[in-house]
């Protein structure tokens, strides 16, 4: 059994990686770590684990976790991971980072978008960026993982297959997004309160968005030039889910057939990711709960453009999932282990 330990057990994509680390058949959470509950019963906090799991919160000693894990999941603030992790750490167990520390390789810019002064730059070079479909054989022989965020995950799966088969203008794309309300964790906050969602729909970050630089250097190392993007997500009134709407111009005339071919190319033999069949459009309630990702296209010959749209359960294929998912290769396992829970109707 592969023992597993997380940091930021307690959030939501800590929550997530509990539920679906309790169901695989190969692995065991031993360290639930909360800095917030130490020493509270973890089913206390969230009692859907009621008489499934009876361990108690532990502090996040990172150093004393590697000594007694397999794997370390980090479920935590931006700053938090970066902030902890070191060699020996790394000498002795694989590391997941579910936050944004390592996903940029540029620590400067990382210092631009997160408003931190990167605290081990000197792991950016080693860690994988764990976007299975893409990284899969680079993921296998990692020790550092930088678990991707919840909207680069499905704006790059989306948008992927036509940026590297050079079909779309690169400078063109535009990617407007719509998640639930589980993306801002569990911590309170004023704007993610009943009243104030509910009912409502609002745009935010516009242009400022800490996940445009992700996107921009995952489609650019898709398309092999600066990509620059416009990115605009949007809070939505339910708890899961993303739905990406993506637009770019095509480079040239292009036939149904020929996109389709090159979504098919990418992603026919991938266990996650659905090409949906034509004219049916990804929506967030046939993703809930699962790993999967749903996408599709439609071209407009008005205007010589198409539309991109992936849909995902942020909490599982944007989070959790997909951390699980990286384990999976990592320890040499069959990717999909544990994580081919159907999704959930209604």
């Amino acid at each position: 059994m592969i023992k597993a330990g997380i940091i930021g057990a307690t959030g939501y994509a800590g929550n997530e990686l509990v539920r679906l680390l309790t169901g695989h058949p190969q692995a065991e959470v031993v360290w639930y770590g909360s800095k917030s509950y130490i020493d509270q019963r973890y089913a206390d906090v969230y009692q859907n684990f009621f008489r499934i799991v009876d361990a108690k919160c532990l502090d996040d000693n990172m150093e004393k976790m590697a000594e007694e894990v397999d794997v370390i999941f980090t479920a935590t603030p931006q700053g938090l991971c970066a902030s902890l992790i070191c060699e020996e750490i790394l000498s002795k167990a694989k590391v997941i980072d579910l936050s944004a520390d390592f996903r940029i390789k540029d620590a400067k810019r990382y210092e631009e978008w997160y408003g931190l002064v990167h605290p081990s730059p000197e792991f950016l070079e080693e860690a994988v960026y764990g976007l299975c479909e893409i990284n899969r054989e680079d993921i296998r022989g990692a020790r550092l993982i930088a678990n991707p965020g919840c909207y680069p995950t499905c704006s790059t799966l989306a948008i992927y297959p036509l940026i590297k088969e050079g079909l779309i203008e690169p400078s063109t794309i535009i990617i407007d997004a719509k998640s639930g309300t589980s993306g801002a964790g569990r911590g309170a906050k004023t704007d993610n309160l009943f009243c104030e969602v509910n009912e409502n729909i609002k745009a935010y970050g516009v242009t400022t968005h800490r996940h445009t630089p992700e996107i921009e250097d995952q489609l650019s190392y898709a398309a092999g030039e600066e990509v620059l993007i416009n990115f605009t997500p949007h809070l939505i009134p339910m708890n899961r889910g993303i739905l990406v709407t993506a637009y770019a111009s095509l480079k040239r005339e292009t036939s149904y057939e020929e996109v389709r071919a090159a979504y098919e190319t990418y992603y026919a033999g991938e266990p996650f990711v659905r090409v949906l069949e034509k004219d049916v459009f990804p929506q967030t309630k046939w993703v809930t709960g699962s790993n999967y990702v749903d996408v599709n296209f439609k071209l407009d010959d008005r205007t010589k453009r198409v539309v991109m749209l992936g849909a995902i359960d942020n909490v599982v294929k944007g989070a959790a999932g997909q951390a699980v998912q990286n384990m999976n290769l990592l320890f040499g396992l069959p990717e999909t282990t544990g994580l081919l829970q159907i999704p959930m109707v209604p």
